[in-house]
């Protein structure tokens, strides 16, 4: 019988390192990952977004956990080699955080998924990587990410999900999420 599946969120400010972060994870694991929506959906659509895009930024992201689950479930049930873990970049108090810092509110469908959906652990990333420039991302001052990063921090601690903050540069960073990985969840 194969083991439960472990959901790992990775959530920070921008240009944390969260994508790579769990890409590595999942190499490392030979897991999957769920990418993180509003990047493909922003691409496809600018970044004039408005507050009632971020619910529909939200509900993609949803539908790709969703989905990142059920490729889980079908390969461990398949008896695939591998944890049955699902890294994630970005979940709904990422939407919560983005909303607020934004538009100052939160849609309350958002609110509602935070109360609905479990997960086994949080990896927060610090904001001590170099901010790199795309087309996608609006905060290259560090006093905004900074702010972020206490504002996640903020919400981890006053919820009750075990986490861990994970820094350094590339290899260093992963390291410190596998052993943070291994220490929350084994």
């Amino acid at each position: 019988m194969p083991l439960p599946l472990k959901k790992i969120v990775i959530i920070g400010p921008e240009s944390t390192g969260k994508s790579s972060l769990c890409e590595g994870l999942a190499v490392h694991y030979q897991a999957s990952w769920v990418r993180e929506y509003a990047r493909e959906y922003l691409l496809a659509h600018g970044m004039n977004y408005s507050f009632e895009e971020l619910t529909t930024i939200a509900r993609g992201q949803l539908a790709l956990e969703d989905e990142g689950v059920k490729e889980v479930l079908a390969r461990a049930g398949a008896g695939v080699k591998g944890d049955p873990i699902l890294f994630i970049d970005t979940d709904m108090y990422v939407m919560k955080v983005w909303s607020e810092f934004v538009f100052g509110r939160c849609d309350s469908w958002i609110l509602d998924q935070i109360g609905k959906r479990q997960y086994d652990a949080y990896l927060l990333c610090k904001t001590d990587l170099p901010w790199v420039k795309d087309e996608l991302r609006e905060y290259p001052d560090l006093e905004s990410r900074e702010k972020l990063y206490h504002i996640y921090r903020d919400i981890l601690i006053n919820q009750s999900v075990p986490w861990a903050e994970i820094g350094g540069l590339e290899q260093q960073r992963l390291g410190a999420a596998i052993a943070a990985v291994e220490r929350l969840t084994r």
